[in-house]
Order: C-alpha cells, then structure tokens, then sequence
C-alpha cells in the first residue's frame, strides 16, 4: 500500500469514527430524554406502577444509564447490533435486515432519478443562459425545494395515483411501480439545489479555451459537451455525496406517507413504543450508510479528477 493510500485511510477513520460514535451517542441519550418509558407503552395505560417496573427490571431497563450504554456499545461490537427489541423480542439486526431492502431501493432509484432530471435540466439552463427556459428551470424546480418531502409525496399521489390512475399510492406491494412516487418524492426534494450548482459550473467551463479549441478543431459538438459536463460535475458530485444524509432521511419520511413497510416504518413505530435498541440500531445504519457513500463520494471525485490524487 502506497504512502498516499495510507494517508487517505487515515484520513477517512479520522472523519468516519467520530460521525458514527457521535450518531450513537446522540441517539442514546436523546431518546432516553423523551417522556415515558417502553415498559409503560407495551403494557399500555392500564398497568399497575409495580407491573412497569417489573418489566422495566426484566428488560434491564433499571440499570445505571452507563451500564446500559456499555451493554449497548458491547452488543454492536460484539454481535453486529443494537441489542435486542424490546417490543419483538428479536435481534435488531433481524428486523432491519428484513426492512432495509426496500428502503435501499427507494434511496438508489432516487439517484437515477435525480441524475435523469439534474443533467438535462442543467445542460439546457447552460446552453440557453438568460433566456426564457433558463428562468423558468431555475424558477420551477425551487417550488420543489419550499415543499417538505412529505408534501411532494402527497402532491404525487394526488396528482399521478388518484386524478391520473397511472401509479399506485403506495404500499410496495406491487414492485418496482410502488417505488416510482416515493422515489420521486424524494429526488424532486433535492434537484433544485443540484441543477443551480451544475449550471454554475457548467457556465464557468463553457467559456475555458479548451472548449473553443475542442470546437475549433472540429470535434462533434456531442463530445464536447461530454468533456464540459465532465469537467463540471465536480462540484455536483461532492453536493450530491454530501446531500445523501437527507435524501435516506426523506427516503424514512416517505416510507411513512406512501404506507410502505420499511427502515421508516419500523423506525417510526418504535419511536412510539419507545423501543429504544431498534431505533439506535436503525439510526446507527443510516450513519454507517451515510458516511460509506461520503467515501465513496470521495473516490469518484479523485476518479474524475486527477489533480485531486495528485495531491494526495
């Protein structure tokens, strides 16, 4: 291993160790500051004071709060989650393994989606600055970023599964077409911020020498346009990396909305139940995730961009 390539892993544990220790910290204790306890809401309102305290010592729930940040810490070392659910009775990891599949379909057609509308839509923007379609695309899209993603997911399913009949409202219980609206929702929610980036960018590269020269030398205007869009998506690439926390946190949001049973549902329901292990174990995944896309992110900006690798 090169000398470089050991300086970036050093690097990325310096940045991804203290994001995931953060994430569990935060979600321990601030779930444990939330009023009533999860022995109270699976017995329900009826039940005796000295019934919820037996549950409570049955579940360990009494111990010292260190004590029960060490038994949680332990466990994901240890086995690879967050304890057991105090609600099911079953390993966490079970339960988000059994719902994430899902979710990650939403989060990945919400990229192609994203990329299906950011590119065009920049391109277009760039090509005809200033003019009446470059207002308007940089104009309408913002309407999507004043609307919370829950909204947008509401407007879809009015507009797409109630008037038109064209997509089912939800459920995932018809493939890949339950996924296309919550997917949207989500992409939707994003490209506004995105196509003004990669229109900047590709404002400022269209008018570099090599493009003059590119077209000078008689290159189809095609391929140019592939060398200016490569060229500009720097930026665009880093954003969307960064970006990527909020659309798996849209992608929970819109689970919830379109009824579709996954890492959302289940993080929701537990919140109510106060089922504190699933909710840390759901909570410490989607940072897990985050930050392998956050490196990932990196990898294709040094990929793209030789200077970047040269300075490492």
């Amino acid at each position: 291993m090169t000398r470089g390539s050991l300086r970036w892993l050093r690097r990325t544990a310096l940045t991804v160790v203290p994001v995931v220790v953060g994430v569990v910290l935060a979600t321990f204790f601030l779930l444990r500051l939330v009023p009533g306890g999860p022995a109270a809401a699976i017995l329900g309102d009826q039940a005796t004071d000295q019934a919820v305290a037996d549950l409570e010592a049955e579940l360990g729930l009494d111990h010292p709060l260190l004590a029960q940040l060490w038994s949680f810490v332990v466990s994901v070392v240890v086995h690879g989650d967050s304890g057991t659910s105090l609600l099911y009775g079953v390993p966490t990891r079970e339960l988000i393994l059994d719902r994430v599949g899902v979710s990650l379909e939403i989060v990945a057609l919400s990229v192609v989606f994203t990329v299906v509308l950011v590119v065009p839509l920049a391109l277009l923007a760039a090509l005809h600055k200033d003019r009446a379609i470059d207002h308007v695309i940089r104009v309408v899209p913002a309407v999507g970023l004043a609307m919370p993603t829950f909204w947008v997911g509401l407007l879809l399913i009015l507009v797409f599964a109630v008037n038109l009949g064209w997509l089912p409202a939800g459920g995932g219980d018809q493939g890949i077409r339950s996924l296309v609206l919550p997917a949207a929702a989500v992409a939707v929610s994003l490209t506004p911020v995105l196509v003004r980036t990669l229109r900047a960018q590709l404002l400022e590269v269209l008018d570099a020498d090599f493009v003059a020269t590119l077209t000078a030398a008689g290159l189809p205007r095609r391929r140019v346009l592939v060398h200016v869009l490569r060229n500009a998506a720097l930026p665009t690439v880093t954003l969307f990396g960064l970006n990527i926390a909020y659309m798996i946190g849209g992608t929970l949001v819109v689970e919830r909305v379109f009824a579709i049973n996954g890492l959302g549902a289940l993080m929701f329901d537990s919140i109510g139940s106060r089922d504190f292990p699933v909710v840390q174990g759901v909570a410490l995944f989607c940072a897990v995730l985050v930050v392998l896309v956050t490196v990932l992110t990196d990898l294709v900006v040094n990929r793209l961009d030789p200077r970047t690798r040269i300075a490492a």
